[in-house]
C-alpha cells in the first residue's frame, strides 16, 4: 500500500481509529513526521494532541538503520546483537547528542507545556511509518510511565516482524499495511515525503 504524502495517511488512519469508536484518548505524535497524521487522528477523534519525543541513533555505517533509540527523560532502548562491534565511545556520544536534540525539541515544540493527563483514558501513539521499531518500543515504554488505561498504537506501515513484536507491549495496534515483505525505508511507500520542519510541528500543535 503506497500513499500520497502524510496528510492522506493520517486521514486513513483517523478513519480506522474512528471506526473503533475509541473515546476519552490522547493523541501522542512522534515528531518530527508523525505530527502530521497525529494532527489528522486528534482532528477526526476530537481528542488532544501531545508528543513523546524520542530520538534514533543509525547504525555508523548506515544512519537509517536504528542501533539504538533514546529519550528525553533519558529512557533508551538498543538492538543489543549490533552493540558488540559498535565503539562504545561514540555510541555514548551519539547517546549525549541525540537525548540533547530530544530536549531542546521537547522547548522548542512544547514550551512548558505539561501532557494531558492519561489516567483512565487511552493513550494512541502515532508515527508515520515503522522500520526496525526500537523508536516506537521507546515511546511505548514512555507512555506507559503515565500510566494510561490502554496504550494503542496507530501506524500507515509497519514490518510483519515488528507488527508482532509490538502487539506483544501494547493493548491494539492498528495499521494500514503489514507486509512480509518490507521496502527497506517508511518513505518508499509514500509518494511525498518531505522532511518535516520544527514551524510545522508548532503550527499544528498550535492548531490542534
Amino acid at each position: 500500500m503506497h500513499f500520497k504524502n502524510r496528510e492522506e495517511a493520517g486521514r486513513l488512519l483517523a478513519d480506522k481509529l474512528s471506526a473503533l469508536k475509541v473515546e476519552d484518548s490522547v493523541v501522542f505524535a512522534l515528531p518530527r513526521g508523525g505530527v502530521v497524521l497525529g494532527y489528522e487522528v486528534a482532528k477526526r477523534l476530537g481528542a488532544p494532541l501531545s508528543l513523546i519525543i524520542v530520538r534514533k541513533i543509525g547504525h555508523p555505517e548506515n544512519p537509517e538503520y536504528a542501533l539504538c533509540a533514546v529519550s528525553e527523560s533519558g529512557g533508551m532502548l538498543c538492538n543489543k546483537a549490533e552493540l558488540e562491534s559498535i565503539d562504545k565511545k561514540w555510541l555514548r556520544g551519539e547517546m549525549e547528542k541525540e537525548r540533547d536534540e530530544a530536549i531542546r525539541r521537547s522547548n522548542a515544540y512544547l514550551a512548558g507545556i505539561k501532557h494531558p493527563d492519561v489516567t483512565e483514558k487511552t493513550a494512541i501513539i502515532v508515527d508515520d511509518g515503522v522500520a526496525t521499531g526500537l523508536t516506537l518500543r521507546l515511546a511505548i515504554k514512555e507512555a506507559k510511565r503515565m500510566a494510561p488505561k490502554r496504550i494503542i498504537v496507530a501506524v500507515p506501515i509497519v514490518p510483519n516482524d515488528v507488527a508482532r513484536r509490538l502487539r506483544e507491549e501494547v493493548d491494539d495496534l492498528v495499521a494500514l499495511d503489514i507486509p512480509d515483505v518490507y521496502l527497506g525505508a517508511v518513505g518508499a511507500y509514500y509518494g511525498e515525503f518531505q522532511q518535516v520542519g520544527d514551524e510545522e510541528v508548532i503550527k499544528l500543535l498550535k492548531k490542534a
